[in-house]
């Protein structure tokens, strides 16, 4: 018996690193997952290729689980309706939707012109939008719940280097997420944010990633336990909770709000000069 037997999955991006991972984890579980991959470069450039979705497919299969694939783009609605409806016609319904998919075009700031900002955006931000809003639509009409992982990042969460683009997309994928598990509640479903380190084609020449050193302490495989258990009954009711996942810690991140000071007197209007008194009290240590 598996954790996740009976359930059907989709993973978008599930052609290499962390979504072929995640979907050999769920079906080694008794999922049955439908595999996106648009099989593009790590920048989304080049034309799509079926191959890479295919072999995870196929790697699923091999294990004794059923899979189907679909090459759609989350970057357009029709894209991410097209990829929720091919997990109703192959297997009936979705109770796991796992957003992944992603690219990467970094620049410092100064240098991200609209070209490198846009198809950015489209993809991580616009993308979990394209493809959360059907699945969230099925699993509400079906009435008896679902599961919504999506994928933030450290870099949208506390920020990095030349990513603003990359960052922005990310922060908005925690925010858009955090409104949809509000709204799932009511409906049993539960929505969840990861913000994963994981050595992959996408960051295997960003700084701070050594290829012999780093490699292996956050291989991607490593963060893939977690989307399992979120996605299965031992989860419980949690929702609405952003986890850090990689090198094999796990941590929940949260927006934290200080105590701060309040005004009372003098109609509440602060002066700057008495604003800068009170910082230490107003900031986080």
């Amino acid at each position: 018996m598996g954790l996740l037997d009976g359930k059907v999955a989709l993973v978008t991006g599930a052609g290499g690193g962390l979504g072929r991972e995640h979907a050999l984890a769920l079906a080694k579980e008794g999922a049955k997952v439908v595999v996106n991959d648009l099989g593009g470069s790590r920048d989304g450039s080049g034309g799509g290729s079926a191959s890479m979705a295919d072999q995870v497919a196929d790697e699923i299969r091999a294990l004794g689980a059923e899979a189907a694939t679909n090459y759609d783009s989350v970057a357009t609605v029709e894209g991410g309706d097209a990829i929720v409806q091919s997990a109703i016609d192959a297997f009936g319904k979705l109770d796991i939707c796992v957003n992944n998919a992603g690219i990467l075009r970094d620049k410092t700031l100064s240098k991200t012109t609209e070209d490198l900002w846009d198809p950015v955006i489209d993809v991580h931000l616009k993308g979990t939008y394209a493809v959360s809003r059907p699945a969230f639509n099925h699993m509400k009409e079906r009435g008896e719940g679902g599961v919504i992982i999506n994928t933030s990042s450290t870099s949208g969460l506390n920020g990095n280097f030349g990513q603003a683009n990359y960052g922005a997309a990310k922060a908005g994928i925690a925010g858009f997420t955090r409104c949809m598990a509000l709204e799932g509640q009511r409906h049993g479903i539960r929505c969840f944010i990861l913000a994963p380190v994981a050595f992959t084609r996408l960051t295997d020449d960003l700084p701070g990633f050594d290829r012999e050193g780093m490699a292996e302490r956050v291989a991607p495989g490593l963060v893939s336990p977690l989307v399992v258990y979120l996605a299965s009954d031992l989860s419980g009711e949690s929702t609405n909770k952003t986890f850090y996942v990689g090198g094999g810690r796990i941590a929940e991140m949260r927006v934290v709000t200080a105590e701060g000071v309040t005004k009372t007197d003098d109609g509440g209007l602060w002066t700057a000069e008495e604003i800068a008194a009170k910082m230490p009290e107003i900031v986080l240590d």
